[in-house]
């Protein structure tokens, strides 16, 4: 696969960045890593995840209590997702990695996997920031278009009024599509994934089975409205990528960064 190759100059933008955060922790005596407001963070999260999961699917509250407590449960799992799990996968959680993978696989209890999730983030969206076919991030085909350069179908012309609706189902595909896709293609877009260890394997299965049932069967058998724990991440989720990421000057051509090695909009 023809991946772009970049000119880097010296010293770079990222060095010099890298350089004055370091120097800013150093004199500030600050760690790089967690400290005690995000771990505190993280137990009020989870703690409050599971009671309000708890409370949902086996004391089957009221229907105008039910509906908030969905919500609800959609903000944290959205929450879990942004300061948990981003930051152990990204290895910024603790200075200690084993606590790392453990706030990394809080994304598979809550039905993804994280051993795609670092391909699909930490190596190809950070590496290839909305470059067309390799940032993965803003690959939302058919329904929406993000760049220029992907294709155009007359849908798209409206996509400023129902994106709400086509992002607000982005969690399921991803939890029960997208992620079998990469499992069987073993590849991300057009990127070969990393080899999959015994564990890998185990550990992607037995979550997924894990969370089906929790968060599928249980809760069709006790309670009806588990769907909207669904919808809300995914609104919050765009909110935050789409604001962050996708802007007129911001989005490449895969092409033109192979020929040139340049930022280049087309």
């Amino acid at each position: 696969m023809n991946t772009p190759k970049f000119t880097i100059p010296n010293p770079s933008f990222h060095s010099e960045i890298k350089r004055r955060i370091n120097e800013y922790f150093s004199k500030q005596g600050f760690a790089s890593t967690g400290n005690f407001s995000l771990y505190l963070k993280a137990f009020v999260l989870i703690t409050a995840f599971i009671a309000i999961y708890i409370h949902l699917v086996f004391f089957t509250p009221a229907v105008w209590f039910a509906i908030p407590e969905c919500l609800l449960l959609g903000i944290l799992t959205a929450a879990i997702g942004f300061n948990i799990m981003h930051d152990g996968a990204h290895g910024s959680f603790s200075r200690k990695k084993w606590i790392n993978n453990l706030a990394g696989l809080s994304l598979n209890m809550l039905g993804a996997n994280v051993f795609m999730w670092k391909t699909k983030h930490n190596v190809l969206h950070h590496s290839y920031t909305n470059i067309h076919e390799l940032d993965d991030d803003i690959e939302a085909k058919p329904l929406l278009r993000f760049c220029k350069t992907q294709k155009y179908y007359k849908i798209h012309k409206y996509q400023h009024r129902y994106f709400w609706a086509a992002y607000s189902l982005l969690y399921i595909w991803w939890v029960f599509v997208t992620d079998y896709k990469k499992y069987f293609l073993k590849k991300i877009g057009d990127m070969p994934i990393q080899k999959m260890t015994a564990t890998d394997h185990l550990s992607f299965w037995g979550f997924k089975i894990l969370h089906a049932f929790l968060f599928v069967v249980l809760p069709y058998l006790n309670c009806w409205g588990n769907a909207l724990a669904y919808w809300l991440p995914d609104l919050w989720a765009f909110y935050r990528f789409y604001s962050q990421h996708c802007f007129p000057a911001g989005t490449y051509s895969r092409r033109n960064y192979i020929l040139t090695g340049k930022h280049t909009n087309r």
